[in-house]
């Protein structure tokens, strides 16, 4: 009897992690919870390993896309950007403040903090030290990165950064510039 119950236990493990689960077929909800505990463990790594450490080991599908503001990127692109932000911030620290898993998807909120004493991205070195925060959604299949969206703080960076240009004086009433007449 106990065998069985191991023998079914992986067997229907398989099924889920496949997506091979028989009409009408009941899935542990042990099985269920492994499985998204799995898949917040490798988005996870993305920020501990990959962005923190620059060890990019992290599984991601082949055909992986990502989508940053309005445009997709593919994993090449993102593994690009991912050194990029190391150059720019070499003491890069980014924390995950929360995660939530459900079906196959991961959301994580994240921190990231660091000083700018490099060159990356297009960020020019200006020792300045910054705080951000944002969310990446994560979208896993068989066990790897499939996709994620991602919205961080830009503008907060780039304010932090002293990267943005002085706002435009405003014309003085009357629509005249300030004149030295009385």
């Amino acid at each position: 009897m106990k065998i069985r119950n191991i023998l079914m236990s992986a067997v229907t493990a398989f099924a889920a992690a496949t997506g091979l689960v028989p009409c009408n077929a009941a899935v542990p909800d042990s099985v269920h919870a492994e499985s998204l505990e799995l898949h917040k463990s490798i988005t996870r790594k993305v920020y501990e390993e990959g962005l923190n450490q620059g060890r990019f080991d992290v599984p991601y599908s082949e055909d992986f896309v990502g989508h940053g503001g309005r445009k997709t990127f593919t994993h090449a692109d993102g593994m690009a950007e991912a050194k990029g932000w190391r150059e720019a911030f070499p003491d890069l620290d980014i924390t995950v403040d929360k995660q939530v898993a459900e079906r196959d998807l991961v959301a994580v909120r994240w921190s990231a903090r660091g000083t700018n004493t490099g060159d990356g991205n297009g960020i020019p070195a200006t020792g300045r030290a910054v705080q951000i925060t944002g969310t990446t959604l994560f979208r896993m299949a068989d066990g790897r990165i499939a996709e994620e969206w991602t919205c961080a703080d830009s503008l907060g960076l780039m304010k932090q950064l002293g990267l943005l240009a002085p706002p435009a004086a405003a014309p003085a009433a009357g629509g005249n510039a300030a004149s030295s007449t009385p």
